[in-house]
């Protein structure tokens, strides 16, 4: 069943109220236009997903990375969001973007999301632009559960490279909203507002996903933290995400935040046993804080040490998402058995 059935205003035809009811536009010029920025495996399941029913742009930094790109019937755009002055063709090509591209690797901002917003923000037209961020903005929540009210808290340069990709992203809403008004030409959410969407991801994994495939952790035999001192941890499956990505272009409030994770609240630990005995593989040993600390980087050691449960109600009642995997899923899917990755 088509993921767009129930919501009759996803990907509309346009309609020329001008043009005579008997001429028929040609198919590519009757579909809604989608800008992804950052397509890697997400994006690409995404596109997947999307099944050809909206016409498709990619920015993409890698001119190698067009002929695949366009195997999957999209448009390859080559630009670079470390090189602002490629961006500016991007302005007014997609009434929706989606914003996949990860921050620099090092500092606690990403100009990254300055330069896209600063590019986009040149033309009108922008009806929705959805982030993927990551729910290490929060820190460490000792084992709390939450919903999307709490304060950010981050504790890493990378959740703050985040966070500040998020105060960006905000702004960018909140002035596209006042200059709207000051123009005039405020006519409601639907007809003039951007509708700026931060999605809140936690660790995503599917079979076969590059860095993403928990069987390659316990095959290694990476050790997780003892019973007494484990974290809990949060998930989601990649074509769970894919399909939150989509319905959230065009049903997540203006300026809304939404966990994006699956149903489990599993001490890490425990996560892991599982992976091990669902994949026939030992379990992975059980180190005391200390111990394990001194055998990691200080990046693994930010993904081992915070402690948070999630609530996704908001991601149920207002995107409408029914997730194919609630729980520990390591049966692949479409995407993992025989789809080309691009670049």
């Amino acid at each position: 069943m088509s993921l767009f059935r129930s919501s009759p205003a996803v990907a509309p035809a346009t309609w020329c109220p001008r043009a005579s009811p008997r001429v028929h536009r040609p198919r590519a010029f009757r579909q809604a236009r989608l800008l992804i920025v950052g397509c890697g495996d997400v994006g690409q399941r995404v596109l997947r997903e999307l099944g050809g029913r909206l016409r498709v742009r990619v920015l993409t930094s890698s001119a190698s990375r067009v002929p695949a790109l366009r195997q999957w019937g999209v448009t390859p755009l080559v630009g670079s969001l470390d090189e602002p002055g490629s961006l500016t063709r991007l302005a007014g090509l997609a009434p929706r973007v989606l914003h996949l591209a990860p921050p620099p690797g090092s500092g606690t901002r990403d100009p990254r999301t300055a330069a896209l917003l600063r590019a986009l923000a040149q033309h009108g037209g922008l009806r929705g632009l959805v982030y993927g961020s990551t729910t290490g903005v929060y820190g460490d929540a000792a084992g709390a559960l939450f919903d999307e009210t709490r304060s950010v808290a981050p504790q890493s340069d990378r959740a703050r490279r985040r966070v500040d990709a998020e105060q960006h992203l905000r702004a960018f809403g909140r002035r596209q909203a006042l200059a709207l008004r000051r123009s005039g030409g405020w006519v409601g959410r639907v007809e003039g507002a951007t509708s700026v969407g931060i999605l809140r991801i936690p660790g995503i994994y599917a079979v076969g996903r590059e860095g993403g495939d928990p069987r390659d952790r316990v095959r290694r035999g990476s050790p997780v933290l003892a019973r007494e001192h484990d974290v809990y941890t949060n998930h989601i499956h990649a074509d769970d995400l894919a399909r939150a990505c989509m319905l959230a272009l065009w049903r997540l409030r203006p300026q809304r935040v939404v966990h994006v994770c699956d149903d489990t609240q599993h001490l890490m630990g425990d996560h892991f046993d599982r992976v091990a005995d669902l994949s026939g593989l030992p379990r992975p040993p059980r180190l005391a804080r200390d111990e394990l600390r001194a055998q990691v980087s200080a990046m693994q050691w930010s993904f081992l040490c915070e402690s948070r449960r999630l609530s996704n109600v908001r991601m149920k009642h207002e995107l409408g998402l029914v997730l194919r995997h609630p729980g520990l899923s390591l049966v692949p899917s479409p995407l993992d058995m025989g789809a080309t990755p691009i670049g």
